[in-house]
């Protein structure tokens, strides 16, 4: 069985012997953070992507990074 995701529009792969993520084109660590597959740009130093920033009162937002839609999840306030 293989497991498998994306970051920043990469796809990774789960080694279960090393109990560790492989960008699957490369071979290499999902540790090192690569640049966005769309817009080619590293995420901010506070984490957000690139090509969105900050966004105010949102709790999480990605920009799909070329392999799924883009998405807001606003702050729910009681």
């Amino acid at each position: 069985m293989a497991v498998s995701s994306y970051t920043h529009g990469w796809k990774i792969i789960w080694d279960f012997v090393k109990r560790a993520w492989f960008y699957a084109d490369t071979g290499k660590s999902a540790d090192i953070v690569r640049p966005c597959k769309r817009c080619e740009r590293l995420p901010t130093s506070k984490g957000y992507d690139a090509c969105l920033g900050y966004i105010k009162e949102v709790e999480s937002a990605c920009c799909g990074h070329g392999v799924i839609e883009p998405f807001i999840k606003l702050i729910r306030r009681k």
